[in-house]
């Protein structure tokens, strides 16, 4: 079987909901909380990004239908509000979540960070685009795959962010961090690009 659209996705999703990225906020929102809760707001986190990204790629055509929005257009609406994403990525996020009471931590887990932090309107655009492109069950199991894949990542970097933070430390967290805005900015302005080129063609 060819894995290409499951490399393709996995890798893309990988960038865009960003893991590393998320467990600097994730420690800030659970800060006061204790390792069952925690976990617990981990799985919710995750959960949450799951749930919404799973609508879109099972609705996201009739989304799109309905609201009479092409995917060019959307591409690059998209692409703007991720290039929003990468910004913060570059200069630091989720400072302002770290004023929460932790009776308020578990629920914010869920929003902001499971959405739109994690299943942001780039990997919601992305998955939109890549269901569109997808062609037979074969590569509709390969994007699900991809998905829940990269899903289980991000529930790993959570549950394990306490590990992680000691291992690599805020130096290396802040590095893969503004690695990862880089990418995730270079990615935003390839989907406005393809995104006008069509509008453009089609004008």
């Amino acid at each position: 079987m060819n894995l290409r659209l499951f490399g393709e996705a996995f890798i893309t999703f990988l960038v865009i909901m960003d893991p590393p990225g998320a467990v600097p906020v994730f420690l800030a929102v659970t800060g006061g909380l204790n390792r069952p809760d925690r976990h617990r707001a981990a799985l919710m986190a995750v959960a949450t990004s799951a749930l919404v990204i799973t609508t879109f790629a099972l609705a996201g055509r009739q989304i799109l239908a309905y609201l009479k929005v092409s995917i060019p257009a959307l591409q690059v609406a998209g692409g703007l509000l991720l290039l929003m994403v990468a910004l913060q990525l570059l200069t630091g996020k989720g400072d302002e979540l770290e004023q929460a009471s932790p009776e308020q931590r578990t629920s914010i887990a869920m929003v902001p960070l499971g959405t739109p932090i994690l299943a942001g309107p780039g990997a919601i655009v992305t998955t939109i685009v890549l269901t569109q492109r997808a062609d037979g069950v074969s590569e509709y199991t390969q994007l699900f795959l991809a998905l829940a894949g990269v899903h289980i990542v991000l529930w790993i970097a959570l549950r394990w962010s306490g590990l992680i933070a000691r291992v690599i430390r805020q130096a290396g967290i802040l590095l893969v961090t503004r690695v990862a805005g880089m990418l995730v900015a270079a990615i935003a302005v390839q989907m406005m690009a393809d995104g006008v080129r069509v509008l453009v063609k089609e004008s």
